[in-house]
């Protein structure tokens, strides 16, 4: 039986899942809920939801609502969360959790107590690219990992109102992007010792602050057991590649595209070399589904198991990643 999503808020990441779940194998759209009957109105008629809410509290009541998306700016995600998970809704919340570990924390025990499926919208973890570059590691085919670079970054105009500069709203590079590659290094480390994750064991961070008072570009050096270490990079007003490599004893590997590897089903490409001066391998990967009908169909698949927590994306390890960025923005 196919998995009855609702979407609570009606905002742009709202609108790019809901096509998602429109391509996925598991699931169907079912209801929209916003703060606003207006807006939960023309969400419903523009990706064709046949339910409308005027609230959010009217969605996590609806019978006919198996499992919610919450995607709210970051300061109402822990509200939401609990919410949900009190009424008995599978959740798969956007990413950051909260707006620190202990928001995510609380977050994961109502999950835990009201029995419900959770899990943090990170995307690309889903994508069977991500997959293979874990799969690689562990083969041993860059032998041991030494150096991981990875970086989120675009650069738009200063808006105070908009909730990237807006410190009510939870602005701030580090937990909007930053949170991708501080998550792929955790990755990555922890498949060079067959782990799921592994957390840094040390962090040193830079942060500029601008006008507003948020972080609009930051990095960080991370060292993890093993002797690795990972640079990694997040900007809202600075443009940069947007690549990530893993860099080990035998070789590396670059990943062009690791956030959106094929926004619609496709062909990506991780590159393998051995040497600076050898000739590149391209290992293709195909996607039978776009990157967010992946993401609604690894929550379907765990909920239709009746697992409580997806093995892409655990409960540890998001809380880790929580940690791992509530470091990063008090490190100077």
């Amino acid at each position: 039986m196919k998995i009855r999503w609702g979407i609570l808020s009606t905002g742009k990441i709202a609108g790019t899942f809901s096509l998602g779940v429109r391509g996925s194998k598991t699931g169907t759209l079912t209801a929209v809920g916003s703060r606003s009957l207006n807006s939960a109105q023309m969400f419903a008629k523009k990706f064709r939801i046949p339910k409308v809410h005027g609230s959010y509290e009217a969605l996590l009541k609806d019978p006919a609502v198996d499992a919610v998306y919450i995607a709210t700016p970051h300061p109402m995600h822990l509200e939401w969360a609990v919410k949900a998970a009190k009424a008995g809704k599978h959740i798969l919340c956007e990413k950051p959790l909260g707006m620190t570990a202990s928001e995510a924390k609380r977050m994961i025990d109502a999950a835990r107590k009201y029995k419900v499926f959770f899990m943090e919208a990170f995307m690309y973890r889903c994508h069977p690219q991500t997959a293979k570059v874990v799969q690689l590691i562990r083969s041993g085919m860059i032998g041991e990992v030494r150096l991981i670079q990875a970086s989120f970054c675009f650069n738009v105009p200063f808006d105070g109102n908009h909730r990237l500069f807006n410190k009510k709203l939870g602005g701030g590079a580090i937990l909007d992007i930053g949170c991708y590659p501080a998550s792929f290094s955790r990755l990555v480390a922890g498949a060079n010792q067959k782990k799921l994750f592994m957390d840094p064991i040390q962090i040193k961070g830079l942060t500029h602050r601008g006008k507003s008072g948020v972080d609009e570009w930051a990095t960080a050096l991370l060292k993890f057991p093993g002797e690795i270490q990972a640079e990694i990079a997040c900007a809202s007003r600075a443009d940069r590649e947007g690549a990530a490599r893993v860099c080990g004893s035998k070789g590396t590997l670059t990943i062009e595209r690791p956030w959106f590897a094929s926004w619609n089903a496709g062909k990506s490409k991780i590159i393998f070399q051995k040497n600076w001066n050898t000739k590149p391998k391209n290992i293709w990967i195909k996607s039978d589904r776009g990157l967010y009908a992946v993401e609604a169909d690894e929550a379907g698949r765990c909920i239709q198991k009746g697992l409580r927590e997806s093995p892409v994306m655990s409960w540890a390890d998001s809380l880790g990643n929580a940690k791992t960025l509530d470091a990063w923005m008090k490190s100077n």
